[in-house]
């Protein structure tokens, strides 16, 4: 007994220490572009603005997904303060869940130390400790779809009929799921679990579960806000769920496209090199060499790859593809790799040693892709210009922004106005794809008003003869240096910010540190 508890304690240090790893790498590097900066400026303008029904990217609309991220962002910037961290402490909170559900999960139908193998590799690949910590919406879906799914087995395997409380905890996790990035919430959990049931002979369990609770639970927590929201904006039923969820799985326009192969080649760098061990699962092991049992039931293994070959398949039809949404297979992956590496590796001299080696490698990867991250994405970011406009704005100050779009320089610069976007919307929209500009004109659709935001590149020219404006665009775009009023303010590596020639007097460097801000220099103009 005593030796049980001192095993479990093992597990949950590791597990603990895993998470602390994350967190420290987390805080390692800046916002990466597009994505950090879009959603992590979305939370953090939803706690800046007041308004937490309507997702906004600069003011304008922003419908892509559902709040539940923005709404955990904007809490925890508000708790830790605006900084990177605080961002990534959402997706961190969410992996976490998903390792510890993974683990016990995994020590419920199999022994401690296969549940503890599998969560260290999934603790030490690339989908823990970079994804964890990437913030957007995929983490969050990918742990409450799985949470969703141990559920609901655990509920059918209870007996001939199904555990009513683990099946309403099953509908909870769908509903945060659908809160989390919309249908596939609920589409993948219940993809997995049909075709598991109807494999394992066990569809007829479906008519015992709590329906009645478990819908109702599911649209208490889901719903609320899509009916609130519906209200305000009627077309946001079908802009969400038409356009971004079903023409985008459908249509071949948007952007990503991959060929059929791009997942496979996904699992190989969010698990390496723990996914091939579990290859060495395919066929079932049906005994040990001493004549004990399996040491996972049968309906549990075909539960873990119908787990990641539906997903997989389901991912793999549309034409656009990212690495980030075959997340959910991997607590079902990692299992299959520990017990993949239980047949391979355990009767092998040194295999220990082997184990804690292939982890170490996993950390020091990781690590090096977080510390050089930021050097090479360096040219692409705004951070150094965002940082001297800190400096020396005033928060009545408008910033003008033209053929490129700065994601993170109002989280790292903490404007409190949106900015005005520069082009020739009229003609973007009916040539330009799946890109910023339309993530700009279409949530622009939902609001008369933040609408105004999108000008043509003629007020540019009026801007520079009034006080207090500022432009940001990519280095070698030399628009402002053909107009009167405008002065290079400041060059950074990869963006340039200009001022109006009669600028109001620039903020001091103590105002900048009083809004929280790092200690500024007084920039000098170029």
């Amino acid at each position: 007994m005593n030796t049980s508890l001192n095993e479990r304690k093992k597990s949950w240090l590791t597990l603990a220490g895993l998470w602390l790893l994350l967190l420290l790498m987390a805080a390692m590097r800046p916002l990466a572009v597009p994505d950090e900066g879009r959603y992590g400026e979305i939370g953090r303008w939803m706690l800046q603005s007041g308004d937490w029904l309507t997702p906004r990217l600069n003011g304008i609309p922003f419908f892509h997904k559902p709040p539940y991220v923005y709404w955990l962002e904007a809490m925890s910037l508000a708790t830790f303060g605006v900084n990177e961290l605080a961002l990534r402490l959402v997706p961190a909170l969410h992996v976490g869940l998903m390792l510890v559900v993974l683990y016990l999960a995994a020590r419920t139908i199999s022994t401690e130390q296969i549940a503890r193998r599998a969560a260290l590799m999934l603790g030490t690949s690339m989908t823990f400790l970079v994804g964890g910590q990437y913030v957007n919406h995929d983490m969050a879906v990918a742990s409450w779809i799985g949470v969703a799914i141990w559920c609901f087995a655990f509920a059918f395997m209870a007996g001939d009929k199904p555990n009513a409380t683990l099946a309403r905890l099953g509908f909870v996790a769908c509903a945060m799921g659908m809160l989390s990035k919309g249908l596939i919430g609920i589409a993948l959990p219940g993809l997995v679990i049909f075709i598991w049931l109807v494999w394992t002979r066990q569809f007829k369990k479906v008519l015992y579960l709590p329906w009645l609770s478990g819908l109702t639970l599911f649209a208490v927590i889901a719903l609320p806000w899509f009916v609130v929201a519906q209200q305000k904006y009627p077309q946001l039923f079908d802009y969400m769920f038409i356009n971004q969820h079903f023409k985008r799985y459908t249509a071949t326009t948007y952007n990503n496209p991959q060929p059929w192969w791009f997942y496979l080649a996904s699992l190989v760098l969010l698990l390496f090199p723990w996914v091939f061990f579990a290859l060495n699962q395919v066929r079932r092991q049906t005994s040990q060499a001493s004549g004990a049992a399996a040491p996972l039931a049968k309906a549990w293994w075909s539960l873990c790859w119908i787990w990641v070959a539906a997903i997989v398949a389901f991912f793999s039809i549309p034409n656009s593809k990212l690495v980030g949404y075959v997340l959910p297979v991997m607590p079902a992956l990692a299992l299959l790799a520990a017990l993949g590496w239980e047949r391979a590796m355990t009767h092998r001299a040194r295999a220990g040693a082997v184990f804690v080696g292939l982890c170490l490698l996993n950390i020091a990867i990781a690590l090096t892709l977080v510390l050089k991250v930021g050097d090479v994405t360096r040219t692409g970011r705004s951070q150094d210009i965002a940082q001297a406009l800190a400096c020396a704005a005033r928060p009545s100050d408008t910033i003008y922004v033209s053929d490129a779009f700065p994601y993170d320089l109002p989280f790292y610069a903490q404007t409190t106005r949106p900015m005005v976007v520069l082009g020739n919307w009229a003609t973007l929209r009916q040539q330009v794809g799946d890109g910023w500009q339309r993530e700009l004109f279409e949530g622009a659709d939902f609001d008369a008003q933040a609408a105004r935001l999108l000008q043509s590149p003629e007020e540019l020219a009026r801007a520079g003869a009034a006080p207090g404006n500022w432009f940001a665009t990519q280095t070698g775009n030399r628009i402002a240096d053909g107009l009167t009023g405008w002065k290079l303010f400041y060059q950074g590596a990869g963006w340039s910010l200009y001022q109006s020639a009669t600028a109001s007097p620039a903020e001091s460097p103590k105002a900048a540190e009083q809004k929280g801000l790092p200690g500024c220099k007084q920039q000098s103009n170029k």
